[in-house]
């Protein structure tokens, strides 16, 4: 009867260590601005290189934008279609130039630094030479920008002050919503956050676990006195 209760109770601690540990945890976000190509039309697509190593071709949209995220998979996209037709509309095509659609999205009130409020996502078409980069496109039309000593993009039009990809502790950031911007929720981090304990969904589970381990043990023991 004891091995099996001792087996009982070891199954049991490691199940609830393991819940509120996972109801506990929560990952470190980075505030920085993330970089986007458009796709097509269809969509947004995170880079795979950095603004000043992509070499746009004429008409394509690259998006930037600002937020606290863990990484890439949970970056937030620009609130705004790429659209070069729409964003060019005003910029006629001229000879040995190149047009890019750019799109520049701030983030919310949740992804600003402390002190600072984001100002409005905007579109601008960048006229440049054709070889240009993105970094040089955006410097035509957004300045000024800001790179901290290992050439990361810091600031875009003077946003923000201060900071360069930051770590922002588990539920730093104010309250907000991705649908500042557009009326939509279209990915993004998450403004707020919780206290860091374990939730109530955690705690049920942990109890359910603890109601059956007791009527394992119950059900053995009634086995052995038969």
């Amino acid at each position: 009867m004891r091995p099996l209760r001792g087996a009982v109770l070891l199954v049991l601690s490691v199940v609830v260590v393991g819940l509120l540990g996972a109801g506990s945890a929560s990952a470190t976000g980075y505030r920085y601005w993330s970089f986007w190509e458009g796709d097509g039309g269809k969509g947004w697509t995170y880079a795979a290189q950095g603004p000043s190593t992509v070499r746009p071709q004429d008409g394509a949209v690259q998006g930037f934008r600002f937020s606290v995220s863990e990484d890439s998979q949970d970056s937030a996209q620009p609130r705004r279609a790429p659209d070069f037709a729409a964003v060019c509309a005003d910029t006629p095509a001229a000879d040995g130039s190149k047009r890019v659609a750019l799109v520049i999205d701030p983030g919310t009130a949740a992804d600003a630094p402390e002190g600072e409020r984001p100002p409005a996502a905007r579109t601008a078409c960048a006229r440049v030479s054709p070889d240009a980069s993105t970094a040089e496109a955006l410097a035509s039309v957004a300045r000024p920008l800001r790179y901290d000593s290992a050439a990361i993009l810091c600031a875009i039009s003077g946003y923000p002050r201060a900071g360069c990809g930051e770590q922002v502790a588990p539920g730093a950031t104010e309250e907000g919503t991705d649908q500042e911007a557009t009326g939509t929720a279209e990915g993004g981090p998450a403004g707020g956050g919780g206290s860091g304990g374990p939730s109530a969904g955690v705690l049920t589970g942990v109890g359910l676990v603890v109601v059956l381990g007791g009527a394992a043990v119950l059900r053995a023991r009634t086995r052995r006195r038969r």
